[in-house]
């Protein structure tokens, strides 16, 4: 492949390259500690929904880094708040991040990745919970952008104090 040179200047400039290698589940776990009982009891009241969410990464070489989406999704029901189910998942993404330059990365792992491997994530936590006899628990989409940008301005927020 030929390297292709700038109008003013003798430096040679490669294509980006931005592409997804690999997915897995590096840790899933999947509890109905009130079962069968969850099931028996019809209840009229809304499940109720906590949802945490959280993101890594690291860098495994020159050009590959590796992305963690962590998703933890408790949902209760009643008066007395019993368990339903409770999920928890590690889920990684191998990408290959080259010729991107250097100031674009955080947001390429933070925005980018997550958001290319979010739809598997909420499709194995779905299919989790039909085959722990319960309807699909769907998660509803995220803005990655948005949650990197407050990210930001709380951290300068911080900085300033």
């Amino acid at each position: 492949m030929a390297d292709k040179k700038t109008a003013n200047t003798n430096e040679t400039t490669e294509p980006a390259i931005f592409r997804l290698q690999k997915l897995y589940i590096k840790d899933i776990s999947f509890e109905n500690p009130n079962a069968p009982a969850c099931f028996a009891a019809q209840q009229d009241s809304q499940p109720k929904v906590e949802v945490n969410l959280g993101l890594e990464n690291k860098k495994l070489d020159d050009d590959n880094y590796e992305v963690t989406v962590k998703i933890t999704a408790k949902v209760t029901q009643g008066d007395e708040a019993k368990v339903l189910f409770i999920i928890e998942i590690e889920h990684c993404g191998i990408f290959t991040i080259k010729n991107i330059p250097a100031e674009h990365i955080n947001t390429v792992l933070a925005v980018d990745c997550p958001t290319m491997m979010f739809p598997y994530t909420r499709q194995i936590i779905s299919q989790m919970t039909v085959d722990g006899g319960f309807v699909p628990f769907l998660l509803e989409p995220v803005n990655f952008m948005a949650l990197f940008q407050n990210a930001q301005k709380q951290q300068a927020d911080k900085q300033q104090q």
